[in-house]
Order: C-alpha cells, then sequence, then structure tokens
C-alpha cells in the first residue's frame, strides 16, 4: 500500500492539538511507528529491519546502540515503511488541558504520548545495547508497554515485526525498491552461485534468526529486556 500524504492528519480530541500532517521529505511522523530495512540483515532476512517510535510533532526516537537513543536522526537511513498510531488508544493517566497545576500527577504517571516516549528514553540511555537482547524493537515495545497502548501492555519484539509487516505502510515506490531489491539480487546471485544450497542456508539462517526471538519472547521471557 502507498499513502498519499498530502492533507493527512490525525484530528484527535481530549489528548492535546491535532497531529500535523506525515511528512516524509522533512522526515516527520507524528506519533508513528518507522521502519527501515538494515545493512546485510535485512537483505538476507526482508521482514527484519530497524525501528523507531516518533513524537507527537513527528521527530524519530530509535535506540542506536548502547546507552544512546537516537533523536530526529534514524540511524539506518530514511523511513521505507510507517504505521500511525493513535493517542486515543493511550491508557495515559491525566489530561492536563483539564487539570490545574495543583491537581497534576506526580512524575511517576504518565500523562501525554510524549510523555511515555520521555521515560522510556530516559531508560534506555542507561542500557547496553545488543541486537538479540535489547534492540531496537525492546525500546518501541517499552514506549508502547509505557503507556498500555490499546489497552495492552505485553507488547514484544514479535508483536511489534508483525504489526509492522502486516499493516505498515509504504512511504512511497522508491522505498519499496529500497527494501525490496537487495534480497531480491542477492537471492539471485546466491541461487545462481550456489543453487539449493544457498536456498537451504538462508532459509536456516532466517528461521534460527526468528525462532531467537520466539523463544526469546514467548518461553524465556527474561531473556530479551523490554
Amino acid at each position: 500500500m502507498i499513502m498519499d500524504f498530502e492533507g493527512e492528519s490525525e484530528q484527535l480530541v481530549g489528548w492535546g492539538p491535532p497531529l500535523a500532517p506525515i511528512d516524509p521529505r522533512k522526515a516527520r511522523f507524528p506519533c508513528c511507528i518507522v521502519w527501515t530495512p538494515l545493512p546485510l540483515i535485512s537483505w538476507l532476512v526482508p521482514f527484519i529491519g530497524h525501528i523507531g517510535i516518533c513524537r507527537e510533532d513527528g521527530v524519530i526516537l530509535d535506540f542506536a546502540g548502547p546507552y544512546f537513543v537516537s533523536v530526529d536522526q534514524f540511524t539506518f537511513g530514511a523511513v521505507t515503511r510507517y504505521i500511525q498510531l493513535s493517542r486515543d488508544n493511550s491508557s495515559l493517566s491525566f489530561n492536563f488541558t483539564d487539570l490545574s497545576m495543583s491537581d497534576a500527577p506526580d512524575a511517576g504517571n504518565i500523562v501525554s504520548w510524549d510523555d511515555a516516549l520521555r521515560k522510556s528514553t530516559h531508560d534506555f540511555q542507561h542500557r547496553s545495547y545488543s541486537l538479540f537482547t535489547c534492540n531496537c524493537h525492546c525500546f518501541v515495545a517499552n514506549c508502547l508497554n509505557r503507556m498500555a497502548y490499546g489497552g495492552n501492555s505485553t507488547w514484544n519484539v514479535v508483536s511489534l515485526a508483525a504489526l509492522i509487516f502486516f499493516k505498515g505502510a509504504w512511504v512511497s515506490k522508491i522505498a519499496v525498491l529500497k527494501s525490496i531489491l537487495p534480497s531480491a539480487i542477492l537471492l539471485c546471485l546466491g541461487f545462481l552461485l550456489g543453487g539449493t544450497n544457498f536456498l537451504i542456508l538462508l532459509a536456516a539462517f532466517a528461521l534460527a534468526l526468528v525462532g531467537w526471538f520466539f523463544i526469546g519472547t514467548y518461553c524465556f521471557k527474561n531473556l530479551i529486556k523490554l
């Protein structure tokens, strides 16, 4: 699905002003989860990539390395897929527009979409990075769990990957090519040079990688750090 961005915006009531339109040219994706391919890994397993989550003003946040959350600089290049979420589905504690400052909740409560992202960012700025146990998906899952998005506080790396894969919209036709073409070229070259042995090895690698995250998520729940 290729999206037309002109005039696109989310009209929300209750949790702040309406969101600005999505603008890929300026890398602004208000309240979106965004995705881009990972070099080498996505060429081998095209449904695995790097993700981030965006503030209400559209700025992208992504867990980019040990003790580092990148702000407004998506680590592995321009966004190719995205899915916009609704603030109405966030289980936020309070709305400041309906409260005087004397009634404002304490720092332990989540009062806005950006507040949840700010707290998760602070948390992950004190975490080491590991592709297998604490990665960009863990950061986004932590953000969604913190706001209990969709009434759900059990978001994980598998559910996020499935959400982007099945419901993510492509930014443009060029983004589709950027994501799929390297995999197609590698697959063709590998088959020409290695035949079925290459395909078997590639399938085994993909199965092992996916299996790791399924096992780490659903069998050993403390293995992947959310």
